[in-house]
């Protein structure tokens, strides 16, 4: 039997680092600061976790979506990823 690995490449690497460092600077920000469920435009009430979850989740669903039904570049679909985060984190 023949193992497959993953073919781990920069950008690869550097998306998992990210993830890895805001979930690190999530943790240190709420244990200086530990966060109250507020209601936004989501219609539930959130902690800071809970919208950079749905921030991640939906970012990852754009660019699924992104290319089912696009050819254009991959990064058009990381700037409106980052525009929806933001959008979450800030008014969610």
């Amino acid at each position: 039997m023949d193992l497959q690995w993953m073919a781990w490449t920069w950008p690869t690497a550097t998306f998992f680092a990210a993830i890895a460092l805001i979930l690190a600077g999530m943790t240190v920000w709420e244990i200086a600061s530990p966060t109250v469920g507020r209601r936004g435009f989501l219609p539930m009430a959130t902690t800071r976790g809970d919208r950079l979850f749905l921030g991640l989740l939906g970012s990852a669903y754009i660019h699924l979506a992104w290319l089912a039904v696009s050819e254009a570049s991959l990064w058009i679909a990381f700037g409106i990823s980052i525009v929806w985060t933001a959008v979450v984190m800030k008014v969610g």
